[in-house]
C-alpha cells in the first residue's frame, strides 16, 4: 500500500509548521538575466541521503522538503538537520528540493506538500536521524583515517576530532572518504539535553533580505523574451466563455495577444499595464450557466437544511441519549462563512512551453501536484516539467492548489515565449478556493455544574474528499471534525457525528487553521455559555474538567494569571477565553476587548500561552501565534465572502478588509519549556482568536454571537442577541 491509502485520521490530526535558524540563505532561484537555476547536483560531494550534500570546500547544502511562505519551515528544518550532523554554519545553505513524492513526500501524507502545521511534526525524527547518519559517516570516514576507534572521536562545528591525539578534520577534507561509507542502520540521535540550537531564540537569516528586496518570491521571477499576462475569469461559478471581441484590446499598446480558455480570457503584454488595459478594452460575453441566480441566502438554507440530517458518527462514548436526557439541556448552533486567502503576494507562476518540454516559476504548496497537472495542461510527460520553487508570499492553503498554474501554462502553450501570468486582486479574491461555510450544532446538558453530556454536529464542505481522496472514509472528513473530536474536556458522554454538505457551486479548499476554525469556535463559545448557565466562572468551569489533560490545565492556569483574570475592568469592557489543542499544541488564550455603545470593538490586549512541546525556535513561535491571532481576529471583526447573482460580491482591501496596525493589540505570548514532541505552530493563533473575542464581548455585553463575521448591531447598548 502506499502511503497516499495509509492516511489516518489520527496521523493527520497528529502528524506542524514551526521555526529555526540558517546562517546563510540560498534559494533555487532564477534571477534576472540569464543566472541558471540551481539543481541537486551530487557528483563529487558527500550526499548520504536527500537532505545532505558536502563539498570538499565543506559547504554544505541541506535541501528543503517543505516550502517557506513567512511561517520559518526553511530555519526549522535547517536547524533540525544541522544540530544532529553539527554542522559549520558558517558553510551552511538551504536550498529547495526538486519534486519528488518519493525522496521528499512529507511523511504524514506521502506528498511533498507543505500544510496542516506539521513540517517539523512530521519530519522532526526522520530529519534528525537523516542528520545523525551523516556525522556517523562522517566520524567514521576520519577515524577510519587515523585508525582509531570511532567512539573516541566527536563531531562540532563541521569538524571531526580526537581528543587523545589532538587531531582534527573538516568535514570537506572527509567528504569524499565518508561517501564511500555505508550508512548506519540505527543511528543515535541527541538528548535534547544536549542541543546546542534547537530551543534557543535564534535569528532568522532570511529576514534581511526580505525587508531590503533581495529576496526573490514567484512574483519577481525575470526571464529573457518574458512577457505578461493578465487573466478573467468568468465571474459565475462554472460559467464559460461565449464570444469575445479583441479589436479593442489589439490596439492597446503593448498588447501582443488574446488567449481564449474555456472558462478565462488571458491578454499577453510587454508588460503589466498592458496586458491589464488590454484586458480592461475586452468585449466579452459569458454563458453563465446555471449557477448565474445563487445567493449567500441559498447557500445557508442549503447548509442549515443539510444539517438537520443524521450524520457520520465520527466518535461516541458512553450513554448519550441518558446524559442529554438528565440535568439542565443547552441547545446551540455556530455558523461560520466563506472566507478568502487575499495572500499578499498577489496570484502568478511564470510558464515556457516547449514542444517537448514545460519549465514553471512559481511559489506552491505541493510542488508535485503542480508538476502533474502542468504536464497534462502542457501536453508533456511529468518528467519533462521541470517546477522551480520560490518563496511564497503567504500561502494560507491558496496554494495547494494548482489552478493558477495550469491557467498559465494553458496561456503559455500559445506563444513560444515565457509568460508570467498575474492575477489583480479583484480575480484572487473572486476566483478564490475558499473557506468552506460550516454549521456546528451542540446539544449538552448539564448535571451538578459539569457538562454530563455534549452531543456535537459538524456540517460543511468535505475538502478532503476531492483533494486527498483516501482521506475520506466511511462518509467522514477528518479535516472537517478536528478539534471536534479532540476536544480536551472530560466528557463521559460525547459524541461527534459529520454531515457532508457541499455549497452550492462555490469552490472549497483549505484555508489557515482549516477544520479546527469552526470546531474551536463552536466549542469555545458553547462552553462559555454553559458556564453561564451552571453559574460559574468560564475558566474555573474549564477547570473542573480538564482533569486528565494536564497540559491543557497547565496553560490555562498559567494565561489566567497572567491575563489579570477576575481583575476589575470598566463597563462593556469583558475578556473571553478559549482553549484548543490544535495541531498536538495546547494554547490557551484570553482576548480583552471594549465594546462601544455604538458596537464598534476596540482590542485591548491578547494574552496566549502555548505548549508546543519542544519549540524549535521560541521566537518563531511567538510571532507565529501573534500573526495567527491577527489573522483570525481579523477575520473575526470583518471576514465574509458573499454570493450574489452567482458571483462574489467583494473585489478588494476596501471591501474585504484587513485589520490595521492602530487596531492591532498588545500581545503576549509564553511558550512553556517542554519535553514532549513538537506540535504545530504555524495555524494554531488563528483558531484562538476569534472564539476568546466573541466570549470577551460576550462578558462585555451579555450577547451570545454564534455567527461571525461580528454583527456590531447585535452590540448596541440594549441590544439582545
Amino acid at each position: 500500500m502506499n502511503a497516499h491509502n495509509s492516511v489516518s485520521r489520527r496521523s493527520l490530526l497528529t502528524g506542524g509548521l514551526a521555526t529555526g535558524f540558517l546562517l546563510a540563505f540560498h534559494l533555487p532561484l532564477r534571477a534576472a538575466g540569464n543566472e541558471p537555476v540551481q539543481r541537486d547536483v551530487t557528483d563529487g560531494k558527500f550526499a548520504p541521503n536527500a537532505f545532505i550534500r558536502i563539498d570538499e570546500t565543506g559547504r554544505t547544502v541541506l535541501m528543503m522538503p517543505q516550502v517557506e511562505m513567512g511561517q520559518g519551515t526553511y530555519t526549522s528544518i535547517s536547524a533540525v538537520i544541522a544540530e544532529e550532523l553539527d554542522a559549520d554554519w558558517s558553510k551552511v545553505e538551504v536550498q529547495h528540493a526538486p519534486p519528488n513524492d518519493k525522496l521528499y513526500g512529507n511523511p504524514t501524507f506521502g506528498l511533498q506538500v507543505t500544510g496542516n502545521s506539521n513540517s517539523i511534526r512530521a519530519w522532526w525524527l526522520p530529519l534528525r536521524k537523516a542528520g545523525a547518519t551523516a556525522r556517523a559517516m562522517l566520524v567514521q570516514a576520519a577515524a577510519t583515517q587515523w585508525g582509531v576507534d570511532a567512539a573516541s572521536c566527536t563531531a562540532s562545528k563541521g569538524e571531526v576530532a580526537h581528543a587523545a591525539s589532538g587531531r582534527k578534520l573538516g568535514y570537506g577534507e572527509l567528504a569524499l572518504a565518508a561517501q564511500g561509507q555505508t550508512p548506519p542502520k540505527d543511528v543515535a540521535i541527541k538528548d535534547p539535553k544536549d542541543f546546542v540550537l534547537i530551543g534557543q531564540p535564534l535569528k532568522r537569516l532570511d529576514t534581511p533580505d526580505k525587508v531590503n528586496g533581495k529576496a526573490l518570491y514567484g512574483i519577481d521571477a525575470i526571464l529573457p523574451g518574458m512577457k505578461i499576462a493578465a487573466i478573467a475569469n468568468c465571474p459565475v461559478f462554472g460559467g464559460k466563455v461565449g464570444k469575445v471581441d479583441d479589436s479593442a484590446a489589439m490596439k492597446v499598446a503593448g498588447v501582443r495577444k488574446v488567449v481564449v480558455l474555456d472558462d478565462a480570457v488571458g491578454v499577453i503584454g510587454d508588460h503589466m499595464w498592458a496586458a491589464k488595459k488590454g484586458l480592461e478594452a475586452l468585449k466579452i460575453e459569458w454563458n453563465e450557466g446555471p449557477n448565474a441566480k445563487i445567493t449567500t441566502k441559498d447557500v445557508w438554507d442549503d447548509l442549515r437544511k443539510a444539517s438537520e440530517k443524521d450524520g457520520a458518527v465520527a466518535k461516541s462514548t458512553g450513554d448519550i441519549g441518558r446524559a442529554l436526557a438528565s440535568g439542565d439541556r443547552f441547545e446551540a448552533a455556530y455558523e461560520l462563512p466563506f472566507l478568502a486567502h487575499a495572500s499578499m503576494e498577489p496570484i502568478n507562476a511564470t510558464v515556457h512551453v516547449r514542444p517537448d518540454a514545460c519549465e514553471i516559476w512559481t511559489g506552491t504548496q505541493i510542488m508535485t501536484r503542480v508538476q502533474s497537472e502542468a504536464a497534462k495542461a502542457a501536453g508533456v510527460p511529468v518528467d519533462k516539467v521541470i517546477v522551480n520553487q520560490h518563496l511564497l508570499g503567504g500561502g494560507f492553503g491558496r496554494k495547494l492548489e494548482p489552478d493558477m498554474v495550469v491557467a498559465a501554462v494553458k496561456i503559455a502553450k500559445q506563444v513560444d515565449y515565457p509568460v508570467k501570468v498575474i492575477w489583480t486582486r479583484e480575480e484572487d479574491i473572486q476566483h478564490d478556493v475558499y473557506r468552506p461555510v460550516y454549521r456546528d450544532q451542540i446539544t449538552a446538558s448539564l448535571v451538578d455544574g459539569k457538562i454530563a453530556g455534549w452531543k456535537y454536529k459538524v456540517a460543511g464542505s468535505a475538502v478532503l474528499a476531492r483533494w486527498l481522496p483516501p482521506a475520506f472514509q466511511k462518509g467522514i472528513d477528518i479535516d472537517a471534525i478536528d478539534a471536534a473530536v479532540d476536544a480536551p474536556y472530560d466528557f463521559a458522554n460525547f459524541h461527534v457525528e459529520y454531515v457532508r454538505a457541499e455549497p452550492l457551486s462555490v469552490p472549497t479548499g483549505f484555508w489557515r487553521g482549516v477544520g479546527p476554525n469552526n470546531n474551536v469556535f463552536a466549542v469555545e463559545c458553547a462552553m462559555d455559555e454553559l458556564a453561564r448557565k451552571a453559574g460559574k466562572d468560564p475558566i474555573e468551569f474549564r477547570k473542573s474538567m480538564l482533569t486528565k489533560n494536564p497540559r491543557m490545565l497547565a496553560v490555562l492556569n498559567q494565561v489566567a494569571e497572567k491575563s489579570g483574570w477576575g481583575q476589575p475592568l470598566p463597563p462593556r469592557v469583558g475578556r473571553g477565553v478559549c482553549v484548543q489543542p490544535s495541531f498536538a499544541s495546547f494554547i490557551a488564550s484570553v482576548v480583552e476587548a471594549e465594546i462601544d455603545d455604538f458596537g464598534e470593538i476596540v482590542l485591548r490586549r491578547v494574552t496566549s500561552v502555548v505548549d508546543t512541546g519542544i519549540a524549535v525556535n521560541p521566537d518563531t513561535v511567538k510571532a507565529q501565534i501573534e500573526g495567527g491571532l491577527i489573522f483570525g481576529l481579523t477575520a473575526a471583526l470583518y471576514g465574509e465572502i458573499t454570493i450574489d447573482k452567482g458571483r462574489v460580491q467583494q473585489s478588494n482591501f476596501h471591501d474585504y478588509r484587513m485589520m490595521r496596525i492602530n487596531e492591532t493589540p498588545k500581545i503576549d505570548v509564553t511558550v512553556v519549556k517542554s519535553g514532549e514532541a513538537p506540535g504545530g505552530i504555524g495555524e494554531a493563533g488563528v483558531n484562538a482568536g476569534p472564539p476568546a473575542l466573541r466570549n470577551a464581548i460576550y462578558a462585555a455585553t451579555g450577547v451570545a454571537l454564534r455567527r461571525l463575521p461580528i454583527d456590531r448591531k447585535l452590540l448596541a447598548a440594549g441590544k439582545k442577541a
